[in-house]
């Protein structure tokens, strides 16, 4: 079993398993079916992390960012023979300490299920929710195969 200084986390987009990354992600509660098209132009305008063990991708997440005051985590994954592995905290960290990504004013996530991992890392329920507003869809992808 790898310990966490066996993987290894790289924003290099070269790197990406773009078949992995796209198969995970039309799986998931967020994103279920989500077209490979817009996968792949999300990955082209977000700054994503990758997270290796012994060359093969195991993780991923990416931020959408203007890298002077705002940023939001998304798509965050470990495939499940690397979880319970401290992946998905590398993963964050990086993120957290990403050059392009301090002095923020703001760095947002949602999350169905994941409350304890970012609470770890100083993430609370959003204070006055009531000033946010959403345009939700929660079925963009529902017509594609």
């Amino acid at each position: 079993m790898p310990t966490p200084t066996a993987y290894e986390i790289s924003t290099d987009p070269g790197r990406l398993d773009l078949d992995l990354v796209h198969e995970f992600l039309r799986s998931t509660y967020w994103a279920r079916n989500i077209p490979r098209e817009v996968v792949e132009k999300s990955i082209q305008h977000s700054l994503c992390f990758g997270a290796y063990c012994e060359g093969r991708q195991v993780g991923f997440g990416r931020v959408i960012t203007d890298r002077a005051t705002f940023a939001y985590i998304a798509d965050v994954f470990v495939v499940p023979e690397h979880r319970r592995r401290g992946v998905s905290k590398l993963i964050l960290r990086a993120m957290l300490d990403h050059p392009d990504l301090q002095g923020l004013r703001r760095i947002l996530l949602a999350t169905q299920d994941a409350h304890g991992l970012y609470e770890r890392f100083g993430f609370v329920p959003l204070e006055h929710a009531e000033h946010y507003l959403t345009i939700h869809r929660p079925s963009p992808y529902a017509a594609s195969p």
